[in-house]
């Protein structure tokens, strides 16, 4: 790294040190910070002294030690190797950090962010005199069985190639090509860098109107997200935040997976780096670490760390997509991070906001935010980055700052539900608060994709829902004898909605994972029967009669007894129903 400039600390307080003496620091460079060369970045540059918020623990520094600068901002490593890697807030990997200091992890870590030692087998794809630009595939690495690495002219180079590699195994810093651009010539090797704080370019935006399938069923149907999209998973402690996003990560039709433990508990980010590992991408039948990324980054972690973990995360995400991917970012959880920029703040004794938050956390949630979307990249291939944000309000208070800010940035909202974690209703998504507004642009898509009438069933499965809602306030106060049968009945065909639909199981062979146009057939016999008893019901039949014939029973069974591969069974079943009902009707008569 260069030097290019030098100051001397005279302020410490916690993470946020000030720096005084003859220098010229850049905002948001990067700076090395006493005898340990400690990772800090410059966050305010005053006329006589510069202000750094150090990403490792600013114990036993001292006024008077120097603090260096590098002449550039925060970036990180971007090659192969990150794949399948277990990475810290600022991209050091962190088995490599074990083996250098052991398991308690010590000051003053800088090291390579990628393998500089290990050899790809690369396959050049462009020769001498092409003409390349930004984005264009230079070459192409194996760096899993599950992902092709595709090697790209970085963001602002552009020329005539005047050498080129033949394939071969190289190292990331092998220069694979030269380019000319006029009288300067870039060496491009495997690796890029780019600064984490800056979104990554692109050609254009597309519109969002292709689903992010997630195989459950409340997210799919009636709160579906679009690929490309922000989605905020609020809720309180034990509501299943983090299961839910595992779930996600597991099945949700993305290429790669990033998983940022952004301030998690010890224990939480260990339960994912033992996990993980484990489990079994049911694409490919091979490890999903395959195509996962994670950054951990505990409580107990430096609290600046903590804020450039998300960042660090995106940039990774962006990379990917540049390559045609689809990506899904998980951030756990986006509280801790507004956390750690509400702890900064204040030990920069800025002015507070709302519950003590800097008042520029809406304009921070939403620089992250905003980097979701689905584009066309400029080698001409489709990409997308996905956030789905984790929210952690304390006491389960939706109104507290981050809940609200986030939802002003997010389109989708899964509300989890304490009530319902604890009768063990999962995922715990509650239906009466949670809302997505990619509705009507993934509409076209379901129509054609599952069934014309989706998006229909899904209304009146929501209608349903919704007037159970309000009846169970009547039944509360004067208990459900006093009902109607017609009222009966929507509270009978909610319990079956509830119990047989939105109720999953994630440790279910079929249940685990339900294809679109099972959750239409499942939508559909739910209907049928709603519709068939309401109908005998206006004949005067009570609703108690149709219970006791077992047919709510056995819908509410079919996640289980019909396989995903088995969909010709829903007609069998809907016979079935149908003259079980008809029995009752001739009884009746």
């Amino acid at each position: 790294m260069e030097n290019t400039s030098q100051g001397t600390i005279f302020g410490i307080n916690g993470p946020v040190i000030k720096v005084r003496g003859k220098h010229a620091f850049q905002m948001l460079e990067m700076v090395l910070v006493g005898h340990d060369r400690l990772i800090g970045e410059v966050i305010r540059v005053l006329e006589t002294e510069t202000i750094v918020q150090v990403y490792e623990n600013t114990t036993g520094l001292k006024p008077g030690e120097p603090v260096i600068s590098t002449g550039k901002p925060l970036t990180v490593k971007l090659g192969p190797g990150i794949i399948g890697n277990v990475f810290d807030g600022i991209e050091r990997p962190l088995a490599q950090v074990a083996k250098n200091t052991g398991i308690f992890i010590t000051r003053g870590n800088v090291m390579d962010n990628l393998d500089r030692e290990k050899l790809w087998d690369v396959r050049i794809l462009v020769k001498p005199g092409d003409y390349v630009t930004q984005g264009k595939v230079l070459a192409e690495v194996k760096e899993t069985e599950s992902v092709n690495h595709k090697i790209m002219v970085p963001p602002n180079v552009k020329g005539e190639i005047i050498e080129a590699a033949s394939d071969g195994l190289y190292n990331i810093d092998k220069i694979i090509v030269k380019v000319r651009d006029g009288k300067q010539v870039h060496n491009l090797t495997l690796v890029q860098e780019w600064p984490v704080r800056e979104p990554r370019p692109y050609y254009h935006r597309l519109p969002l109107d292709i689903p992010l399938i997630t195989g459950q069923r409340v997210i799919d149907t009636l709160f579906p997200m679009a690929k490309g999209g922000a989605a905020a998973i609020p809720g309180g402690f034990g509501t299943g935040k983090t299961l839910t996003q595992h779930q996600l990560a597991k099945w949700a039709n993305a290429d790669i997976i990033v998983y940022v433990g952004c301030g998690e508990r010890g224990n939480e980010i260990t339960e994912v780096l033992e996990d993980f590992p484990k489990l079994i991408d049911p694409r490919s039948g091979r490890p999903l670490m395959e195509r996962t990324v994670l950054i951990g980054n505990t409580s107990n972690m430096p609290v600046a760390a903590r804020e450039a973990s998300i960042y660090t995360g995106i940039t990774l995400a962006e990379y990917y997509r540049d390559m045609g991917y689809d990506v899904a970012i998980m951030a756990d959880s986006t509280s801790r991070w507004a956390e750690a920029l509400r702890e900064i703040s204040g030990r920069l004794e800025e002015m507070p906001a709302e519950e003590g938050f800097p008042a520029y956390l809406p304009s921070r949630l939403s620089e992250f935010y905003e980097r979701a979307g689905r584009v066309e990249t400029f080698n001409g291939t489709e990409g997308s980055v996905s956030i789905i944000g984790a929210v952690s309000p304390q006491g389960g208070d939706f109104s507290e700052p981050v809940t609200q800010n986030t939802k002003r940035f997010t389109r989708c909202f899964w509300a989890l539900d304490k009530a319902l974690a604890y009768t063990r209703h999962y995922p715990a998504i509650n239906w009466i608060n949670s809302y997505s507004e990619y509705n009507d642009d993934l509409s076209d898509w379901y129509s054609k994709n599952a069934h014309v009438e989706f998006t229909d069933k899904k209304k009146e499965i929501s209608r349903i829902l919704q007037e159970e809602g309000k009846l169970l306030d009547i039944v509360k106060l004067i208990g459900s004898d006093i009902l109607p049968d017609e009222q009966k009945l929507v509270l009978e065909t909610a319990k079956v909605i509830r119990q047989g639909f939105l109720q999953q199981n994630a440790y279910h062979e079929q249940d685990t994972y339900v294809p679109v146009k099972k959750q239409y057939l499942m939508m559909d016999s739910i209907l049928r029967l709603y519709e068939k008893a309401m109908m005998l019901v206006n004949l005067g039949i009570p609703v108690s009669v149709i219970r006791r014939s077992g047919v709510f029973d056995e819908v509410i069974r079919i996640k289980y007894n019909i396989s995903n591969d088995d969909l010709g069974a829903f007609d069998e079943l809907n016979r079935r129903l149908e003259k079980t009902l008809e029995e009752i009707e001739a009884e009746y008569k």
